[in-house]
């Protein structure tokens, strides 16, 4: 706002610059569905090393093959995962879900799990009255009977988890049972029509008293239902919960299984509209034939989202005292790509000799060059142990990347690129909404996406020697005429020269026999 100018004098005034910074959205994020032991159900949590994903999902657990998916993105590098939990109850003769939440009850006082499966079974509770404070009670407004302490343990594989509530009550007061477990992170009071279920105020609970809580039971496996859910925001559709996610990664259900064509087409459908890529793992099938594209059933414009790697890999499973089991490759691909990404960058090919897969101890199929060869053309990424090397990531491209479709995302790092500035430019030009549209404005989306372009290029994201020639960034009357702006509607065109991989290093020898006559 103008100063307004009342007296002789010199006046100030701060003029805003119109540069608003783009900061890079990130690469790397990736997004796991599947069963895990315990946790939130249809609620992504974001995790930021294996550690919590222990603390909070339960760690590695034999009938969750997203425990290990996930374990093996952080060993190969990730550094942010969300999970999905997937929950599928029992049915009884009457279609009913079979309750799977374990309850108890102590003294009165009903409790249950915070969520379903096994794992509630190994919660106790107790009860004692030690050590309370008649000021504590005089500040509540209560007498010092009507509190009490509780104390609840969680016995799991790592070892026993203890919470302790003090003076807590049923009487109403911020001291509420109710309330105070709201920050447990095992037990809650259960409810019934949104109001939680407790016994008599008037009644102390008594001293001493204990119970361990029981009927707990696990998820069932998943079927395509439950993995796709029904677009209000369960199923995989829970990860509109969640402002941003850059990989998906859904692994079987079942360790020797695989994940239903039906989920891949509805996961692949979801990540193009959240600008993400799905990790497929090879069918089982392909082990023991000739792998074909077609067996994944996904085609069209939308695949060029998606990613497939064979074979699967073979580590040791600390579950069953480190014995060599055939694990799908999903998890560490994702973490290769993070790592990939945090070294050279988005645009780089999450592949060669540097794109080693960490923890493997050998992979299920050993592929030729030939086998390579015939792999390749198709789009297939083949995962290759050299000498010197192991494990390796030997192909980088989308399931457009079969060499008859001639495809402008063959490539999976120019596809991630693409993805990467879209997201960046849509989250960095939010503020361009109701602004005039005029060329003040126009000028001021060409400074702001162009300075975005320009610290890519200076990074090494384009190809061209001048910028001139990696990319370009247009917004005036020409790409928003007066037609669009009368409707409301300004338009910003970017266009980028990719970097694309040398997938084929070719080396001309010239050798002179004896010696020239003169």
């Amino acid at each position: 706002m103008a100063v307004a100018l009342t007296y002789p004098g010199v006046y100030i005034e701060e003029v805003p610059s119109g540069v608003r910074s783009i900061s890079g959205a990130a690469t790397a994020v990736a997004a796991f569905i599947g069963r895990t032991q315990r946790g939130p159900i249809h609620e992504p949590v974001l995790i930021h090393s294996f550690a919590d994903f222990e603390r909070l999902f339960g760690g590695l657990w034999l009938d969750s093959t997203v425990s290990y998916a996930v374990r093996d993105f952080f060993l190969n590098g990730g550094g942010q995962a969300v999970i999905l939990r997937l929950f599928q109850p029992a049915k009884d003769n009457t279609g009913k879900d079979v309750p799977a939440t374990a309850k108890g009850t102590i003294s009165g006082l009903t409790l249950e799990a915070k969520n379903p499966g096994k794992w509630g079974n190994q919660i106790s509770v107790r009860i004692d009255h030690s050590d309370l404070s008649q000021e504590v009670a005089d500040r509540l407004g209560l007498k010092l009977e009507d509190l009490w302490n509780l104390s609840v343990s969680y016995t799991s594989s790592t070892g026993v988890t203890e919470e302790r509530f003090t003076h807590v009550t049923l009487k109403d007061s911020p001291q509420n049972v109710d309330r105070m477990l709201q920050a447990s992170k095992f037990v809650r009071v259960p409810t019934a029509d949104g109001k939680p279920v407790l016994p008599d105020a008037s009644k102390r609970p008594d001293a001493s008293a204990a119970m361990r809580l029981d009927g707990g039971a696990d998820s069932q496996p998943l079927d395509v239902t439950t993995y796709v859910g029904d677009g209000a925001k369960t199923g995989l559709y829970a990860l509109d919960k969640h402002e941003q996610f850059s990989l998906m990664v859904i692994p079987p259900d079942v360790r020797d299984g695989n994940t239903s064509t039906d989920v891949y087409a509805a996961a692949l459908s979801y990540c193009v509209k959240r600008r993400a890529v799905l990790l497929i793992d090879p069918p089982t099938e392909w082990a023991n034939r000739t792998p074909a594209m077609a067996d994944l059933k996904l085609s069209g414009a939308a695949a060029r989202n998606a990613a497939v790697y064979f074979p699967r890999v073979l580590c040791a499973d600390p579950l069953r005292r480190g014995q060599i089991d055939t694990f799908p490759p999903s998890g560490m691909i994702a973490g290769v790509l993070a790592r990939t990404d945090a070294q050279r960058g988005v645009w780089k090919a999450p592949a060669g000799l540097d794109a080693a897969l960490l923890g493997v101890q050998g992979l299920a199929t050993r592929l030729s060059d030939a086998d390579n060869g015939q792999l390749n053309p198709q789009g297939i990424n083949c995962l290759r142990s050299f000498p010197g090397s192991g494990p390796v990531i030997w192909g980088a491209r989308t399931l457009r990347g079969s060499d008859l479709m001639g495809d402008e995302y063959k490539y999976l790092s120019v596809r991630r690129l693409a993805l990467h500035i879209e997201e960046s430019l849509y989250r960095g030009t939010q503020w361009v909404v109701f602004e005039p549209n005029d060329e003040a404005l126009w000028a001021q989306i060409r400074l702001n996406v162009g300075s975005f372009m320009q610290n890519l290029f200076r990074q090494g994201a384009f190809a061209g020697q001048a910028a001139s020639e990696a990319y370009f960034v247009k917004c005036d009357k020409e790409s928003t005429p007066k037609t669009d702006v009368a409707l409301g509607i300004v338009n910003i065109v970017v266009g980028f020269a990719p970097l694309k991989p040398a997938e084929f290093v070719v080396v001309k020898l010239q050798q002179i026999a004896g010696q020239a006559t003169s």
